[in-house]
């Protein structure tokens, strides 16, 4: 079986890459190594010689310019040392049958960067983009999740809903056009849905979906299903006193399924 080996990029703001790590070690990975994405311009590290590849959450540059703004556009120009594209790199990581797991902010930044949805299968192309919440606050909660079963996302298969915590003030998913949100749905490309309680139906009623993106996304995948960016937080539910009712008995599947779904595809693959 394949070594799992993750590579999970901090710096500028993020400050969810311990948890992170520490999420995806919990989830099996053979090796897991924090570095910052100046260490990647640096040449102290390269993204090619890791097969799990994790943008925790965070505040990248304080959301100026809008959330995680300034670091797509920095990684769109960065170059290392020998003056090679890091987009290159992102690209022979993906082309190599890698993972990439983006968080909150890593979603932000993976959408920015048009690795989401891609839903023609081009990548570094936007399609869409995250705005500020309708309730217009920051949002610190949890909300139910309904896994969407015609996704072809590897991080989901195998599971039917999850129960996590959001944290983030812009979370609305704005597609560029009705184009681009038709084929996200036709093709399966939401991976993950705002829930009510009761029904699991997906749902645009806050507090249940507390961004009022369109169709309840939560999360969204590329066409290959390598690809998952989700506004939810799966690694800070890692144990089930993170649950918010444990002490009342109430339980819930642990957020590290996602990344355990990560590290099953790898070893088989």
């Amino acid at each position: 079986m394949s070594r799992v080996n993750a590579l999970v990029i901090t710096g500028y703001g993020t400050n969810c890459e311990q948890e992170s790590a520490h999420a995806v070690r919990q989830s099996g990975a053979d090796s897991v190594k924090i570095v910052y994405f100046s260490d990647l311009a640096a040449e102290k590290a390269d993204i090619r010689n890791y097969n799990y590849l994790i943008f925790p959450g965070g505040f990248l540059d304080g959301d100026e310019l809008g959330a995680a703004q300034a670091a797509a556009l920095r990684w769109r120009h960065a170059r290392t040392l020998s003056n090679e594209p890091l987009l290159d790199q992102l690209t022979a990581f993906l082309d190599a049958g890698g993972l990439i797991l983006g968080i909150c902010n890593g979603f932000q930044l993976l959408v920015k960067l048009g690795l989401l949805p891609a839903s023609r299968g081009e990548y570094f192309k936007r399609e869409v983009s995250l705005s500020h919440n309708d309730s217009a606050r920051f949002e610190d909660r949890w909300v139910h999740l309904r896994v969407n079963p015609d996704s072809d996302c590897v991080f989901t298969k195998g599971l039917d809903a999850l129960y996590l915590p959001v944290r983030h003030g812009e979370g609305k998913i704005i597609p560029k056009d009705e184009r681009v949100l038709a084929e996200i749905e036709k093709k399966g490309l939401i991976a993950l849905q705002y829930a009510d309680p009761e029904t699991l139906e997906p749902t645009q009623e806050y507090p249940y979906n507390p961004n009022g993106s369109p169709l309840g996304i939560a999360g969204l995948s590329d066409p290959t299903g390598r690809i998952l960016g989700l506004m939810p937080h799966p690694e800070a539910f890692n144990h089930r006193t993170n649950h918010p009712g444990w002490t009342r008995g109430e339980h819930a599947v642990l957020g590290l399924a996602l990344l355990r779904g990560g590290v099953r595809y790898l070893r088989e693959h």
